[in-house]
């Protein structure tokens, strides 16, 4: 009887194991979606036949920026930049030359942390206190916001969705994994990119990445494509 009482009871631990490493699994994967969360927006693409891709950069201000202003102001390409608060108000003077070049600003939380399983407050904080430096740069235009890493769970989603913000991930990030090379880089973003696509370029850290960008406008100028804002893009939503 003992032994059946055991074995018994093993079994109901596995199958109560079973569910939590179930439970813990699809949390994983809503945590780390690109394409879906629980509540309010989330666009990681728009779809059109339009040939119109959006450049996105994130973290920063660096001292790269400068670099990544001329860049772009020779190429005569608008990007969208998520921004780090924290970042922000330590180099003011870099998060203004962004927007004086008529560049779109995103939120991307004061300090870069991992937006799960933290409280109410800490969300609201961390989203308003970079809202508060963007607009000390002087842009006026709509602040989108994107996670640190993609990472959201119910905290996050439900204050954005209660705000109104809209949730931007994306579909194309040739860079993310690290190591790669200029080529690599340029290759994985033409070869990814399609009409209504956003892509993801660590540009303020990454040198490969920024020695890329030059090579992914010309190149998907070639193709066809035309570079809009993240704002502009969502307008075809």
């Amino acid at each position: 009887m003992r032994g059946r009482a055991v074995r018994k009871w093993l079994t109901g631990a596995a199958a109560v194991l079973v569910v939590v490493v179930a439970v813990v699994a699809g949390l994983y994967v809503l945590m780390n979606s690109r394409t879906y969360q629980l509540t309010g927006e989330l666009v990681n693409r728009v779809e059109t036949q339009d040939k119109v891709v959006a450049l996105t950069f994130d973290d920063g201000p660096t001292e790269r920026t400068p670099e990544i202003l001329r860049t772009l102001a020779e190429l005569q390409v608008p990007a969208t930049f998520y921004l780090v608060g924290d970042d922000l108000a330590a180099r003011p003077e870099w998060g203004q030359a962004i927007a004086a070049a008529g560049h779109e600003i995103g939120n991307h939380t004061y300090t870069h942390r991992r937006m799960v399983l933290v409280s109410g407050d800490t969300v609201r904080d961390e989203i308003e206190r970079t809202d508060t430096e963007i607009r000390r740069t002087g842009y006026q235009g709509p602040i989108t916001f994107r996670p640190p890493y993609g990472k959201k769970l119910y905290g996050l989603p439900k204050y954005l969705a209660d705000h109104d913000r809209t949730t931007v991930t994306w579909d194309v990030e040739p860079d993310s994994a690290g190591g790669v090379d200029r080529d690599t880089v340029l290759t994985t973003t033409l070869e990814q990119t399609r009409p209504g696509s956003i892509v993801l370029l660590h540009v303020m850290h990454g040198t490969e990445s920024a020695a890329a960008l030059p090579g992914i406008v010309t190149g998907l100028r070639a193709q066809g494509y035309r570079f809009a804002t993240v704002s502009e893009l969502l307008a075809k939503n």
